[in-house]
C-alpha cells in the first residue's frame, strides 16, 4: 500500500456496509464520503434480563432484522440523491459472535451476487479505527485506543493498513468490566451508559479503587478493579451506589488514559484516536482531549453514535480496501477470533 501522512478513505465510491458482529444489526450507505442512509436495530431489551448478550438470541434477532435494516438504508439513500450503482458491499466477518457474523456475511454475499459488485470482508476492529475518518482526516502516525465490550487495545497506525499492536487487556475488556460492575450495582444491561448516568449523581472522591498494571507496560487489566468493587460492596453494603459507580468509572478511565499517556512518551505520534463503545464515555472523551492538548497532538474523538457498532465504519473500511485492490471471494468465511494485527 502507498504510504501517506493521513488515514482516510476514498470519497468517490458508493459502498454499503453491514455490521452484525454482536447485538446491533447495523447497515449504512456511503456515497462520495457522505453517510446517505443508515439503520441500526438494537437488541438491548432482548438481552437486558440476562445481564449480557446471549449469542443464540442475538443471531436469531439479526436474521429477523437484517432485511429491514438493508431496505430502510437503501430507501434513505435513494431519497438523498439520484440512485447510483453501488461499487461494493462491505461486511464484518470477524471478530465477533459466530452466529451473528454469519447472518451479516450471508446477506452481504447475496447482495454482492444480486448487484454483481465486489464483496469486501472487514475486520470489526479496523472499522472502529476508521470511524474517525467519517468526519475528519487522521494525521499519521496515529495512536489508537480501541475499547469495547470485547476488546481493549492500543494500536499504532504508521500508514493506511499498516498497524502495530502495542498492548491490550490481559483479562477483562474495559466494556466488560463496566457491564459486570453495573450488574453488581443492580443496573440494567448495557452497563456503560448506566454507570455513566449514575456516576453523575455520585462523588468519585469518596472511594479509591485501584488502577491496574502501573509501570512501563502498555498492557491493561480490569479484572482486579472489578474484584475490588465486589469486595468493597461486600464490606460496605450500605454504600451509595452513585459513589461506587463514580469511583469505578474514574479508576477505569484513569487506567486507559494512563496507558495512552505512556504510549505518547514512548514514541512520536501526530494524533490520538479513540474508538469502540467505551469511547462514548464522556469522562474518557474529556480526559483524552485534555491529555492530547497538553501533548500537542490531535485528538480524534468520533461522535458518540460512531463509537458504538455501526455500518458506516464498515463501509469506510470497505471503500479503503476496495480502492487498495483488496476484495474477498464469495466463499468468504467468518472468523470469530480474527485479529487486526
Amino acid at each position: 500500500m502507498v504510504t501517506t501522512d493521513e488515514l482516510d478513505f476514498p470519497k468517490n465510491l458508493c459502498v454499503l456496509g453491514i455490521e452484525t458482529s454482536c447485538d446491533e444489526t447495523a447497515v449504512a450507505m456511503l456515497k462520495d464520503g457522505e453517510i446517505v442512509g443508515e439503520k441500526v436495530i438494537f437488541q438491548n431489551d432482548l438481552h437486558a434480563d440476562f445481564g449480557g448478550v446471549v449469542p443464540e438470541l442475538a443471531s436469531r434477532q439479526h436474521a429477523r432484522a437484517i432485511s429491514d435494516a438493508i431496505s430502510q438504508t437503501m430507501e434513505q439513500s435513494n431519497e438523498k440523491g439520484p440512485e447510483r450503482t453501488v461499487d461494493a458491499v462491505a461486511v464484518t466477518y470477524g471478530p465477533g459472535l459466530a452466529g451473528s457474523l454469519m447472518v451479516g456475511v450471508s446477506a452481504a454475499k447475496a447482495l454482492s451476487v444480486a448487484w454483481e459488485v465486489p464483496l469486501v470482508g472487514v475486520d470489526h476492529m479496523e472499522g472502529h479505527l476508521f470511524a474517525g475518518t467519517l468526519f475528519t482526516s487522521i494525521k499519521l502516525p496515529s495512536l489508537t485506543l480501541l475499547v469495547s465490550g470485547g476488546h481493549s487495545q492500543l494500536i499504532s497506525v504508521q500508514a493506511p493498513g499498516v498497524y502495530e499492536y502495542l498492548g491490550g487487556t490481559l483479562d477483562d475488556a474495559a466494556g466488560e468490566a463496566f457491564d459486570k460492575v453495573a450488574r453488581l450495582l443492580g443496573l440494567r444491561f448495557p452497563g456503560g451508559p448506566e454507570i455513566e448516568r449514575l456516576s453523575q449523581l455520585g462523588d468519585a472522591t469518596k472511594i479509591t479503587f485501584p488502577r491496574g498494571l502501573k509501570g512501563n507496560s502498555l498492557d491493561m487489566s480490569f479484572s482486579g478493579l472489578k474484584t475490588s468493587v465486589l469486595r468493597y460492596l461486600e464490606r460496605c453494603p450500605s454504600a451509595k451506589a452513585e459513589d461506587v459507580a463514580a469511583a469505578f468509572q474514574e479508576a477505569a478511565v484513569d487506567s486507559l488514559v494512563d496507558k495512552v499517556s505512556l504510549a505518547l512518551k514512548k514514541d512520536r505520534y501526530r494524533s490520538v484516536v479513540i474508538g469502540g463503545g467505551v469511547a462514548a464515555n464522556t469522562l474518557l472523551r474529556s480526559k483524552v482531549e485534555i491529555l492530547c492538548r497538553k501533548a500537542e497532538v490531535d485528538a480524534v474523538i468520533p461522535p458518540k453514535y460512531l463509537c458504538t457498532d455501526n455500518g458506516a465504519m464498515i463501509a469506510a473500511v470497505g471503500a479503503f480496501r476496495l480502492h487498495a485492490g483488496f476484495v474477498s471471494p464469495l466463499d468468504l468465511s467468518i472468523n470469530p477470533s480474527l485479529s487486526l494485527v
